[in-house]
C-alpha cells in the first residue's frame, strides 16, 4: 500500500494531517501578515565590480552617502537671498536631527549651484545609514520636515518639502508593492471562483481549490518570512509566490478532484475513489511539481539576490501546493462528498464536453499533418518576434506613477542640473609606491579628472584636486582640506582616490550604463599616464551594468540545466525518450511565444496603452528573459504532464495509440480548458498593477498558459503524439 493510499484509510493519519496543515497555518500567520516590511527593495550582486565599490565606499572612504535621499524643497525662496538661506539652513539643521541620517549635502553647506534646480529651489542631499531600516528612516525624515511645513506655513502657503531618491523610493515601493499584490488578488478570486463553480457545479467543490491556493500562498509566506532571516529576499517574490501559488494550487485541486468523481462514477466507495485519486492524480501532480521546481531552481544559479529570491520562493510555494494536494485533499474529499456533488463534474454539459473533445481527438488523430501547420504556423510568427525583444532598461517613466517619491524624482529630473540619482562611483588604486600625497599620484589623478570634466555629459566631478575653491596645485595643499572630506575622497594610506561622476540631467539610466561600459573599455594608463592603475566603476549605472552582464552569463547555463533535468525527469517518470524530447521542444516554443507577445505588445505595438503605458517601452528589464524562461518552462509541463499521463493510462489498460489519445484528450481536455483560463486570470490579474516588471511578468505567463493550453497542448502535442504512434513510448512499454 502506497503511502498515499495508507492517507486516505487511515483515521489517525488523516487527523494528523489536517492537524498539522492547521498547526502550519497558525505559526505562519504572524510571520506572513509582516513579510512586506521585512524584505529587501533592492537587488544585490555579491562579488560584482559595482558590489566592491560600495564596500570600499563604507570601509576605505568612511562615505556617509552610499545611501542617499534626496529633498527638494518646493514653492521657497531662492537660497542666495536671506530669508531663502535663513529656510535652508533650518531645514538642514533640522534633517540633520533625523535618526539614521549620516550627512547632508546643500547649497548651505557649498556654495554650488548644482544644489539648486533651474527654479532655484534647494535640492539636498542626505546620506542615510544602510544599517537602518529605509522606511523607519523616510517616516523619521517625512515627520521633520512636516512639522518644518506647519512652521513656515504662514509664511510660505505652497511650500512642499518633497522626498526622493533611493531610501525613500524603496520605502515607497515595499508599501505600493504590498497594496498591489493584495489588489491583484481581489480582483481575481471572484471571476476564478465562478469559473470553479461553473466547472464543479458546487460552491462547497470551488471553494476547496481556492482555499488550498490561499493556504499555499500563506505558509509559502510565512516561510520565506523565517528564510528570509537568514538569506535575505527580494519582496518581489511576494508578487511570484501569489501568482504561481494560487494558479498551481488550483490546477493540482481541480485534476485531485477531477479523478476522485471519476472514481465515484465507477462506483467506487468514498475513500476508494479518495485513494484513487491519490494514487493516480498524486503521481501526476508529483512529476508536474518537479518539472516546475527545475525552473525556479535553476534561479539559484544566477548570482543575483531577487532573482534567486524567486527560485528560493518559487521553490518552496511550489512544494506546499504538491504537498497540500497529496496530502490535504485526499483527507477532505471523503468528508465533504455529501456537498459536492457526485455528479459535478460529469452533468449533461460535461458529458457533452467529453463528446466534443471525442471528435476532436477523432478528427485531429485523422489529419495530424494538417493541424500541426494550421496550429503550429502562427505559434512560430510569434515566437520570430522573440527576436526583437530587448532587455535593457527602458527610458521615461515606468515606475509606479503613484508613490510621491517617484513623482518627486520625476519633479528633479525635470528641474535639477545635474542627474543625481545616475551618479557614477569611481575608485582609482594607485600603483605602489606612488600615493596621493606624492606629485605622480596626484598628476595621475588629475588628469583623470580632468579627462571625464571634459566630457559633454557630465555636469560635475568631484575629487580631492578639485574640493575646495583653493588653487589645488600639488599634494602639498592637502593639508588644508578638512580631515573630514580627506577621509570621504581617499583612503588612509593614500593609495586610492574616490572620484564621483554626476550625469547631466538628459543622461538616462541606458545612457548612463553606456558610459560605464566605456570607462570600463577605455585605456587608464594613457588617460593617467601610470602604467599599473586600476579603476573600479560603481554606482546605480555601474550596478545595472552588472546586473544585465550577470543576467546574460547566467541564462544559457540556466537553458541547458533547465533542459537536461527536466529530459532526465521525464525519460524517468514516462519510461520514454521521443515523450521528454517532445514536451522539451513545444516548452521551448511556448517560452520564445511568450519573449515574442511581450516584445510586441510593449515593445513595438498599441498594446501597451491598453495595459495602462502611456507608450511602447523603448528597452525592458534585464531580468525579464531569466523570470520568464524558469517559470513558463515548468508551468508548461504541467498541461503536458495532464495529458501525456492519461495517454498513458490508456495504453497500460490495453488501448491502441489512436484510441489512447482519443480517451486521454477527452478525460483531460475540459479540466486543462478550466485549468488554463483559470490560470490566465490569475496572472492577468497582475497586468493592471502598477509595477511595469509585475505587468510584463504577468503577461507573458498569461500569455504562455494560454497559447499553451490551446495551441500547443491540445492541437500540435497530439498532433505529434498521434504521428510518432508506438515510438512515443519507446524504450519502455505501454
Amino acid at each position: 500500500m502506497s503511502a498515499l493510499t495508507r492517507i486516505t484509510t487511515s483515521p489517525v493519519l488523516q487527523i494528523s494531517i489536517v492537524a498539522a496543515w492547521l498547526f502550519a497555518a497558525l505559526v505562519a500567520f504572524p510571520f506572513a501578515s509582516k513579510v512586506n516590511q521585512d524584505l529587501d527593495t533592492a537587488a544585490s550582486l555579491k562579488g560584482s565590480e559595482s558590489a566592491q565599490v560600495e564596500a570600499d565606499l563604507k570601509q576605505r572612504f568612511k562615505s556617509p552617502f552610499t545611501k542617499i535621499a534626496l529633498l527638494r524643497i518646493a514653492s521657497a525662496p531662492d537660497p542666495r537671498t536671506a530669508e531663502g538661506g535663513i529656510l535652508l539652513s533650518q531645514t538642514v539643521d533640522a534633517v540633520k536631527t533625523a535618526s539614521g541620517v549620516e550627512a547632508v549635502l546643500s547649497y548651505a553647506d557649498h556654495d554650488d549651484e548644482l544644489f539648486l534646480a533651474q527654479d532655484a529651489s534647494p535640492i539636498i542631499v542626505v546620506g542615510v545609514s544602510s544599517a537602518s531600516s529605509g522606511d523607519g528612516v523616510m517616516n523619521g525624515l517625512r515627520a521633520v520636515t512636516g512639522e518644518l511645513r506647519l512652521k513656515f506655513l504662514s509664511q510660505y502657503p505652497a511650500l512642499e518639502f518633497r522626498w526622493t531618491g533611493e531610501a525613500a523610493v524603496s520605502a515607497d515601493i515595499r508599501r505600493l508593492s504590498a497594496a498591489s499584490t493584495r489588489f491583484a488578488e481581489l480582483c481575481v478570486l471572484p471571476v476564478t471562483s465562478l469559473l470553479l463553480i461553473m466547472a464543479f457545479r458546487s460552491v462547497i467543490a470551488a471553494s476547496l481549490p481556492i482555499l488550498c491556493g490561499i493556504l499555499t500562498i500563506w505558509i509559502s509566506l510565512g516561510v520565506l518570512a523565517l528564510i528570509n532571516r537568514i538569506w535575505p529576499c527580494s519582496i518581489i517574490v511576494v508578487s511570484i509566490v501569489s501568482m504561481v501559488g494560487l494558479g498551481l494550487s488550483i490546477d493540482y485541486a481541480l485534476l485531485m478532484v477531477s479523478r476522485y468523481h471519476e472514481a465515484l462514477l465507477k462506483g467506487q466507495a468514498k475513500v476508494a475513489a479518495a485513494s484513487e485519486a491519490a494514487r493516480e492524480a498524486g503521481r501526476t501532480v508529483a512529476i508536474s511539481g518537479s518539472a516546475v521546481a527545475i525552473g525556479f531552481a535553476a534561479m539559484l544559479i544566477v548570482p543575483v539576490s531577487e532573482v534567486r529570491s524567486i527560485g528560493i520562493g518559487g521553490l518552496v510555494v511550489t512544494a506546499i501546493a504538491v504537498l497540500a494536494a497529496n496530502t490535504l485533499l485526499p483527507v477532505i474529499l471523503p468528508r465533504i462528498d455529501p456537498h459536492i456533488g457526485a455528479g459535478a463534474l460529469t452533468s449533461a454539459q460535461s458529458t457533452a464536453s467529453g463528446r466534443y473533445w471525442r471528435r476532436w481527438a477523432a478528427w485531429l488523430s485523422g489529419r495530424p499533418i494538417m493541424v500541426l501547420i494550421i496550429a503550429g504556423v502562427p505559434l512560430i510568427v510569434l515566437a520570430a518576434q522573440a527576436a526583437n525583444l530587448r532587455t535593457d532598461l527602458p527610458r521615461g517613466r515606468w515606475l509606479p506613477e503613484s508613490a510621491d517619491s517617484v513623482l518627486a524624482l520625476h519633479e528633479i529630473d525635470a528641474v535639477a542640473r545635474g542627474n543625481f540619482g545616475q551618479i557614477i562611483n569611481l575608485v582609482l588604486e594607485l600603483p605602489p609606491p606612488a600615493t596621493i600625497q606624492d606629485e605622480s599620484g596626484w598628476r595621475a589623478v588629475s588628469r583623470l579628472v580632468r579627462h571625464y570634466a571634459r566630457d559633454p555629459r557630465i555636469a560635475h566631478v568631484w575629487s580631492i584636486t578639485n574640493t575646495t575653491v583653493l588653487p589645488m596645485r600639488g599634494p602639498e595643499t592637502l593639508t588644508r582640506i578638512p580631515e573630514q572630506v580627506r577621509d570621504r575622497l581617499m583612503s588612509a594610506d593614500g593609495g586610492a582616490v574616490l572620484i564621483q561622476l554626476l550625469p547631466k540631467r538628459a543622461v538616462a539610466p541606458t545612457d548612463a550604463a553606456a558610459m560605464v561600459r566605456e570607462i570600463r573599455a577605455a585605456d587608464l594608463a594613457a588617460i593617467t599616464g601610470l602604467a599599473s592603475a586600476k579603476l573600479k566603476v560603481g554606482g546605480v549605472p555601474a550596478f545595472n551594468v552588472d546586473y544585465e552582464n550577470a543576467i546574460r552569463r547566467s541564462l544559457g547555463l540556466i537553458a541547458v540545466v533547465v533542459v537536461c533535468v527536466t529530459l532526465l525527469t521525464l525519460s524517468l517518470a514516462f519510461r520514454s525518450l521521443l515523450i521528454p524530447l517532445k514536451a522539451v521542444v513545444l516548452n521551448l516554443l511556448s517560452v520564445a511565444a511568450a519573449f515574442g507577445a511581450v516584445a510586441v505588445v510593449f515593445q513595438s505595438g498599441p498594446g501597451s496603452r491598453l495595459l495602462g503605458l502611456p507608450r511602447p517601452l523603448d528597452g525592458g528589464f534585464p531580468i525579464v528573459p531569466v523570470l520568464v524562461f524558469g517559470i513558463v518552462f515548468g508551468l508548461s509541463m504541467d498541461y503536458e504532464v495532464f495529458l501525456v499521463a492519461r495517454i498513458a493510462d490508456g495504453r497500460r489498460r490495453g488501448l491502441d495509440d489512436k484510441t489512447a489519445l482519443i480517451e486521454g484528450l477527452a478525460g483531460v481536455g475540459r479540466g486543462i480548458t478550466f485549468a488554463a483560463a483559470i490560470m490566465v486570470i490569475v496572472f492577468g490579474g497582475f497586468v493592471f498593477g502598477e509595477f511595469v516588471l509585475i505587468k510584463i511578468l504577468g503577461f507573458a505567463l498569461a500569455t504562455a498558459v494560454l497559447l499553451d493550453a490551446t495551441l500547443i497542448r491540445m492541437a500540435v502535442g497530439p498532433a505529434l503524439v498521434q504521428i510518432a504512434g508506438r515510438w512515443n513510448w519507446w524504450p519502455g512499454r505501454k
